[in-house]
């Protein structure tokens, strides 16, 4: 007879548990147990990763994997310091289990829970009991409070609470399971049998004690009474549980009891997706109105055949998937963020379809999408298309204000990101309860190499050996070859929102986070994916903050209306300018990388800009893809293919696999991948986390290919270059929207240079380039740039008629380290006619002394030709202190003498120094080239040599 584990404890009770979700699912697998419920303290963020690797397991008769059983629930630490699981019998039972979770959560900070008797017992419909026995020292009151708890739930529903008897390997077990059973029947309770695993193995004790360790931020010698007795608390093989409980039958008996009495599953959790939008209508008119609304106003009312033939396919499909209320949900968030200004851009699987360019959702127009994009939903794939929505990145906070606001907390929340342990973290971790000194800490993280790897070459000698200092070394690099990939602690998905017409804690738990309003869910988005949960990627692009101040500085100073959807597409001289790699500033080709592929490509067209965005990229590198795509592009090797199918799927690119779409499409066609397969292969290829997950569909790949008549190296070459996605690839949907961006920011930098360096500056911080070599690049297309004025600057950078072919550009306040805004709209509030002298300034606004003095360092008083040194010093007179009632208003300046003092004036060096302290840039010259009388010529001419 096997037994059911409903106590696990897995790594996800942070810092507690040794043992991964999926570790425990294999061994029990392996063990042929029933059922396990993985119930982590206050937290269920390891259960759909049980889940996920039950459903992933190959379910063959050798491990039995087909009758395992995962129970959702959670053990609950209360604030009387007790614990009490409690497992899922229901779909309200989980509901209500994620309520509790959500009230003690939401009532304390990020990472804590506050839950009290009170809050279980208002919610305990649905779920069933397992009472852990306190052997902590409680006091008299909390123990009667505590049995007064059991007994309130006893009196609600008698046949749900059970007293947990689990040994604790100290000799003392048989006593202890007396005492458990003798107090079970005094409470008419049912006793339930568990070894509480806190390790899939016995060989995880020590990881067991670091983690112990490093919660209690103590040494491993000063653990005590914390620390492991042994690794007896482990997942135990049936003979082994059967062994430990032989005397208490009915304790192993009920625990198959109960697991049969659970009949929920994860499975049954259903998403609705919110109605606000429709108002009672049906969504698929609602969407079919838009979507056409959208297409005769682009169209001018006469929509091209193609066009229409295609669009009717897509709203087809999405009626059919019932996909049309996610796509209003989102056409709802970008309707707002147009109402406000904010410039938006969709991009994703689903976002360059035709249905979205209608509703606005993204620029890429149905004739650029239709030579892209051949299908943008799977109906294989039950899940969502997906769409992520990029907004300017300094307004995107009133994108996240108005979700909460409409929908409220408890419908949504952000998606959850588990922080896991990499290398360094975990030396720098174990290091520290290993007693290792910082020295030797740093030395270690410093030389790991790698994700996983670690070298430390210092300290494989043999002279070492035997010495303690020695083995704690080699101990801490095993202990944290082990603690990589565990996860740390949540934190909140970069912009993954989720949001649900039922209220979102009856699906999960929700949290706070760090950030004050906001509040993430217990899963990530591996999770919810597998789930079939909407997530909607609400996320920050510093270039479309660029772009839109762009556009209304074009419209402001040149009178010329422009967006992204009317920018002319096929300028050849922004494409001449592009192939030059003239490209500081512009979006995704501004790195040296991107530089150094331009000249090669060329790009001439629009599809250029999307194999350009998409192969200067880690998967297409490592793969081997760059080199033969140019070759074939410039004439030097053959296009050639396989097949006519895999010409289908190639041809765009030359018969070399650039994007994701294309890996999964010759899985499929060339490898004979199942839809099943296919999907494993595409989360795969999504993860990026260079775990070698891709690795384990090599064989299945290549034996595919074979079948279908394909040679094995060419088979071997192609899963080559598919498994370089794992790396990092570009998805083809992605990429073409990007690539828009890519041409509207080189057509704003070609035609208005001015206003690029303009706008690109009044963005940052983004991008790869500083200030200082922004505007140098500005310079050299031939724009004019002026030093900050206290009298005509503003806070962001402005431009000036000059009369020429470009505007000025006047440096604004804001690129003065240290100053704020506060401060600058005193200064332009009161500003009038203008200040005469920085006593003027402060005689008008009183700003701080400190203030002032950072003005005058960045040259703003330049106007008034005095040096700087002459203006540091008169401010010298300016006191911070309140003077007395009868010179109130007035500098020491203007009552008191003042002497007559020669200062020099700075020389050209010193002046540089105060430029790039304050500003971090000089309009002066270069600081080079003031070295340069100092530099010997055979010194020049030696480095050159030596350069050839």
């Amino acid at each position: 007879m096997s037994y059911s584990e409903l106590c696990i404890t897995s790594n996800f009770s942070f810092l507690e548990g040794a043992s991964h979700p999926e570790e425990y699912v294999e061994r029990a697998a392996e063990f042929g147990l029933k059922s396990i419920a993985i119930v982590d303290k206050n937290s269920i963020s390891g259960v759909v990763r049980g889940l996920r690797a039950i459903k992933e397991i190959e379910c063959d008769t050798k491990n039995k994997c087909s009758s395992l059983k995962l129970i959702p629930g959670v053990t609950i630490v209360t604030t009387h310091r007790t614990e009490i699981t409690c497992l899922a019998q229901t779909r309200q039972g989980w509901g209500n289990i994620c309520n509790v979770l959500t009230i003690g959560k939401k009532n304390s900070k990020k990472g804590y829970s506050l839950i009290d008797y009170e809050s279980i017992l208002k919610k305990q419909d649905g779920i069933i009991f397992l009472a852990h026995i306190s052997e902590k020292n409680h006091s008299f009151s909390e123990r009667l409070e505590w049995l007064r708890f059991i007994q309130m739930l006893k009196r609600n529903n008698s046949r749900s609470v059970y007293v947990v008897m689990a040994p604790r390997y100290d000799g003392l077990d048989e006593i202890r399971f007396h005492k458990i059973n003798k107090f079970a029947k005094n409470f008419k309770c049912g006793v339930l049998a568990s070894s509480t695993p806190l390790m899939h193995h016995g060989s995880r004790r020590k990881v067991r004690d670091t983690l112990s360790a490093i919660k209690m931020k103590c040494t491993i010698d000063d653990l005590g009474v914390e620390s492991s007795i042994n690794g007896e608390q482990r997942l135990r093989s049936t003979h082994d549980f059967m062994t430990i409980f032989k005397d208490y039958p009915e304790a192993v008996q009920n625990t198959n009891f109960v697991s049969d009495r659970c009949s929920f599953s994860l499975d049954e959790l259903s998403y609705t997706y919110p109605k606000e939008v429709l108002k009672g209508e049906n969504p698929d008119t609602i969407l079919h109105e838009l979507t056409f609304n959208g297409l005769n106003e682009y169209y001018k009312k006469n929509i091209p055949v193609k066009i229409l033939k295609g669009v009717k396919k897509e709203l087809l499909l999405i009626k059919k998937l019932k996909y049309a209320p996610y796509f209003l949900t989102v056409y709802d968030i970008v309707k707002f963020a147009r109402s406000r200004g904010i410039l938006c851009q969709g991009r994703g699987s689903a976002a360059n379809s035709i249905v979205c360019f209608s509703l606005g959702v993204t620029s890429v127009s149905p004739e650029i999408g239709s030579m892209v994009f051949e299908r943008f939903i799977s109906e294989a794939r039950n899940e969502p298309p997906d769409i992520d929505i990029d907004f300017e990145h300094e307004r995107r906070q009133e994108i996240i204000d108005e979700i909460y606001r409409k929908y409220g907390d408890r419908r949504a929340a952000l998606c959850a990101t588990v922080i896991h342990y990499r290398a360094k973290g975990a030396i720098r971790d174990v290091g520290k309860v290993m007693g290792l000194s910082k020295e030797i800490i740093s030395s270690m993280a410093e030389n790991i190499i790698g994700w996983d790897r670690y070298k430390i070459p210092h300290y494989n000698n043999s002279k070492l050996e035997g010495k303690n200092e020695h083995t704690r070394i080699l101990e801490t690099l095993a202990l944290s070859d082990q603690l990589i990939g565990f996860p740390r602690h949540l934190g909140q998905h970069v912009g993954g929102f989720i949001i649900t017409e039922d209220y979102l804690d009856d699906i999960t738990s929700i949290e706070n986070t760090a950030m004050e309003g906001r509040s993430i869910i217990a899963w990530d988005k591996d999770d919810i994916d597998f789930l079939g949960i909407l997530k909607i990627d609400i996320l920050a692009l510093g270039m479309l903050t660029c772009i839109k101040k762009s556009f209304d500085l074009i419209k402001n100073h040149h009178n010329r209306k422009v967006s992204l959807n009317n920018i002319p597409h096929r300028d050849i001289r922004v494409f001449n300018m592009l192939s030059k790699a003239d490209t500081i500033g512009v979006f995704q080709v501004e790195s040296r990388a991107q530089m150094n592929f331009l000249p090669r490509l060329k790009p001439q067209c629009f599809y250029d800009l999307v194999i350009q965005v998409a192969i200067v990229r880690p998967g297409p590198i490592q793969g081997d893809m760059v080199h033969p795509y140019i070759k074939r592009r410039n004439g030097q090797e053959k296009v050639t293919f396989p097949s006519e199918k895999l010409k289908e799927i190639l041809g765009k690119t030359l018969g070399v696999p650039l994007f994701q779409e294309q890996a999964i499409q010759i899985a499929m066609k060339g490898a004979g991948f199942s839809l099943k397969d296919t999907d494993r292969l595409r989360r795969s290829l999504a993860t990026f986390k260079r775990n070698g997950t891709v690795n384990k569909f090599k064989k299945r790949f290549i034996d595919g290919m074979l079948k279908n008549g394909y040679d094995k190296d060419f088979a071997t070459k192609c899963f080559s270059q598919i498994s370089g996605f794992g790396e990092y690839g570009f998805p083809e949907s992605h990429a073409a929207s990007f690539a828009i961006l890519v041409y509207a920011s080189a057509w704003i930098k070609y035609h208005y240079p001015d206003v690029f360096a303009c706008a690109l500056l009044n963005s940052q911080p983004m991008g790869f380039y500083s200030a200082s070599q922004i505007i140098r690049d500005a310079k050299n297309h031939g724009v004019k740039v002026r030093e900050i004025c206290i009298n005509k600057s503003e806070w962001d950078h402005s431009l000036e008629n000059n009369g020429e072919s470009y505007l000025s550009l006047r440096l604004g306040f804001r690129q003065i380290k240290g100053l704020s805004k506060n401060d600058v709209d005193r200064i332009i509030k009161e500003r009038g006619n203008g200040y005469n002298d920085p006593q003027d300034l402060w005689h008008r606004i009183r700003l701080s002394p400190s203030i002032i003095k950072l003005l005058i360092k960045a040259n703003c008083f330049h106007s008034l030709n005095k040096n700087r040194r002459i203006l540091l010093w008169d401010a010298q007179a300016i006191k911070k202190t309140n003077s007395l009632a009868l010179f109130e208003g007035y500098s020491e300046k203007e009552y008191l003498p003042e002497k007559t003092v020669n200062l020099p004036n700075m020389t050209l060096g010193e002046e540089l120094i105060l430029d790039y302290q304050s500003l971090q840039l000089s309009l002066s010259t270069h600081p080079v080239k003031l070295l340069r009388p100092f530099l010997k010529q055979s010194f020049i001419e030696e480095y050159c040599s030596r350069s050839v």
